[in-house]
């Protein structure tokens, strides 16, 4: 399901479920981010085993990023058409492949590193930019959404490259149920098939 050209861009993108955000709720959005790219740098090394991986990324996915809101946009139009079962069984299934279908491409980015350039605000909240600096390789720019609720920062999009996370897999998963009539239940049945395969 996942194509090429987003590979780096959904690498990094999950990369960061990794880290801690007990700290960073504290700061500005820019320390949050920060805060982020230095524990990542660390957790990311080779030396972590990748059960330990799929831990962190089961635990922070749920309470760093906006879950609800990410899931909705990515399903899309069909968010409306599934039923109350489909979609909470939705957001398990998509927390959970974007755990497994990430963590095993990120020990490449470990111990690389990161840095915050800059911080704007736009209709959806706040973008904190950042590049991170890889040894065989020009910089790589990230730009994270971030939104503010209830005090704690939640990030709801990265873009890399310019090429935004969730539209990307948005096009991937609306492609899976166009291609089976229109089904919601298509798509959680290949998510399901997918993830019981490990």
């Amino acid at each position: 399901m996942m194509r090429r050209p987003a590979t780096i861009a959904a690498a990094l993108f999950a990369g960061f479920l990794l880290v801690s955000p007990a700290v960073g709720h504290a700061e500005d959005s820019r320390g949050f981010v920060q805060s982020l790219g230095q524990q990542a740098i660390q957790v990311l090394g080779p030396s972590v085993p990748p059960s330990q991986r799929l831990v962190r990324f089961r635990e922070l996915f749920h309470n760093d990023f906006d879950v609800p809101g990410i899931g909705q946009f990515v399903l899309g139009r069909y968010w409306r058409m599934a039923t109350p079962q489909e979609q909470q069984e939705f957001l398990g299934l998509f927390q959970e492949y974007i755990v497994r279908a990430y963590s095993a491409r990120l020990g490449q980015y470990g111990g690389e590193p990161f840095r915050v350039t800059g911080e704007r605000s736009a209709a959806e909240g706040t973008v904190v930019t950042s590049e991170i600096v890889r040894s065989n390789g020009a910089p790589v720019g990230v730009d994270w959404y971030l939104i503010n609720l209830g005090g704690q920062w939640k990030i709801t999009d990265v873009y890399v490259g310019g090429v935004s996370m969730k539209v990307t897999q948005r096009d991937e998963f609306a492609s899976v149920i166009q291609r089976n009539g229109g089904q919601v239940s298509a798509l959680l049945t290949q998510l399901r098939q997918k993830l019981s395969a490990g």
